[in-house]
């Protein structure tokens, strides 16, 4: 047998052979939950600034009584970012407290603004991501940042959505539909051109519970404001309101033939109000009349 030559290197060290610790979640990599969290509320809530040349800067200012989601923020992200503090006057409060974070490594930003975080005034331009990821901890960043959740002045559970975006609103009709069963259709607000998206008692117990499942990142107080939404129960003399009834355009046409919303409603197995109200709709063109004739034609 060949003797073992001491001084020969060693083919390979033990510690090669043991396992290294797990790598964690690229940067923004949008199906770790946190990650998709933290888009959502950077696309709601963040700024995205560009300077000259290379420069530029991605900020997201927030009441200081949320600082928390800064710091996580902070935790995941690789590169130097800071979190200031400050007091100022606004419309609201004489002394408003605010925290903001900051990052401003090009690479970083670079990378959000590909996967849709745009750079100046975004509040229209915003879209849910084109690439995979994970919805329910995306839509609650956008919630957490534009969206309220708790109990109406009557104590009915909501769940409410603020948005300029048009796919953003559109996205969590079908996503909240697909979890609750409740459809919503949205509409711009005359005044702002906003939409606002609500959901209210089964619907918003459904969907807080989906969105706000224990130990996700959220803000602390949505989180709780969630969690409280859970013993709500329909009073026994509160009924139960039926799902919306779509119009058909051979609906329609019967309603323009008519011209008239009482008897169109026999007709059509409607009240009287609600033909009342598509009859205006379709006169003043807030929908389009009808292309289509009866069933079968």
């Amino acid at each position: 047998m060949a003797e073992h030559d001491t001084n020969a290197p060693p083919l390979f060290e033990i510690g090669d052979l043991l396992p290294g610790p797990p790598a964690g979640p690229a940067f923004m990599d949008l199906q770790h939950p946190d990650y998709a969290y933290m888009f959502g509320f950077l696309q709601a809530d963040g700024h995205l600034a560009q300077g000259a040349g290379r420069k530029g800067r991605l900020t997201v200012e927030i009441s200081v009584r949320d600082i928390a989601v800064l710091r996580e923020f902070q935790r995941l992200t690789p590169y130097n970012t800071s979190i200031t503090e400050r007091v100022r006057a606004t419309n609201f409060s004489e002394e408003h407290h605010s925290a903001t974070w900051t990052l401003c490594d090009q690479e970083a930003r670079a990378r959000l603004n590909g996967l849709g975080l745009p750079y100046g005034r975004k509040s229209r331009k915003i879209t849910p991501p084109r690439v995979e990821f994970s919805r329910r901890d995306y839509l609650r960043g956008v919630i957490d940042a534009d969206g309220s959740v708790g109990h109406t002045g009557q104590g009915l559970p909501f769940v409410s959505l603020t948005t300029a975006s048009a796919a953003v609103g559109a996205y969590l009709c079908r996503y909240a539909k697909a979890v609750t069963g409740a459809a919503r259709q949205i509409g711009r607000n005359a005044r702002d051109g906003i939409y606002n998206v609500v959901y209210t008692k089964e619907a918003a117990v459904q969907l807080a519970g989906h969105l706000y499942y224990p130990g996700c990142l959220s803000l602390a107080r949505k989180q709780t404001a969630a969690a409280s939404l859970a013993s709500w129960e329909r009073p026994a003399d509160m009924p139960v309101r039926p799902p919306g009834r779509r119009w058909k355009a051979w609906e329609d046409g019967v309603l323009l033939a008519h011209d008239d919303a009482g008897a169109a409603a026999a007709e059509l197995g409607r009240s009287e109000a609600s033909c009342s109200v598509r009859l205006w709709r379709l006169k003043t063109g807030k929908v389009r009349h009808p292309e289509d004739g009866p069933p079968g034609a």
